[in-house]
């Protein structure tokens, strides 16, 4: 029997990994944050001073590094033991791990890694080519986004609320960046499905989001 998937990409700041979790909850399935994956790798290379050109290196502290999802209220991820969730929302882990999505020798070695978190009873997977990628065959697709200026006021919102100084202006500015080097990356580009459900959530609220992706299910 074919273990069911449910992926859910779109670009950063679009409610994927809040609606992802809940979804989770919901239908009792395990939860892949594939974006927590490639942050993971940035924090592992920043704490072993790696240069982020030297593919090389990258790719053996991606083979080596270990890690654990515990999926509550909020994601905790445990990178080699140690709990590095504080450090996953920064903006500069963020840069660095869209830099090195870009890369097919890393991905490569990543893609194992997010297809072994498929186990029963389902897997909910959330990311940039969930369904277009790693989970080609999942029999429910979705493809979420928002306005950029929509993304960004609540990036700003997350980042005030933990006491984290941040800026408006700028975080719109790193998100429309990301976007255009995650559709213009050469490996696994950020794309819609042709068979995924189009969702833009600027007006939507996260109730009426999982509301709309549920009836998809059932």
């Amino acid at each position: 029997m074919t273990i069911p998937v449910l992926t859910i990409d779109g670009p950063s700041g679009a409610g994927k990994g809040t609606v992802s979790r809940l979804l989770a909850k919901k239908l009792g399935w395990h939860y892949l944050d594939s974006g927590s994956i490639y942050r993971s790798l940035a924090i592992a290379l920043q704490i072993n001073s790696v240069d982020v050109a030297d593919t090389n290196a990258i790719v053996k502290v991606a083979e080596a590094m270990t890690l654990e999802f515990e999926c509550g209220d909020e994601l905790q991820v445990k990178l080699d033991g140690v709990d590095i969730t504080p450090r996953l929302g920064l903006e500069s882990t963020g840069v660095i791990a869209s830099q090195i999505a870009a890369m097919p020798e890393v991905r490569a070695v990543l893609l194992q890694k997010q297809q072994d978190f498929r186990q029963f009873p389902g897997l909910v997977a959330d990311g940039r080519d969930m369904g277009t990628v790693v989970f080609p065959d999942a029999e429910n697709k979705v493809f979420l986004t928002a306005s950029a200026a929509k993304r960004a006021e609540r990036r700003y919102k997350q980042l005030i609320e933990k006491a984290i100084d941040a800026n408006l202006i700028e975080i719109q500015k790193a998100i429309e960046e990301r976007d255009r080097r995650d559709m213009e990356r050469a490996s696994a580009p950020l794309a819609m499905a042709s068979d995924a459900l189009y969702i833009d959530s600027s007006e939507l609220s996260i109730a009426a989001v999982i509301e709309e992706i549920l009836n998809l299910i059932h």
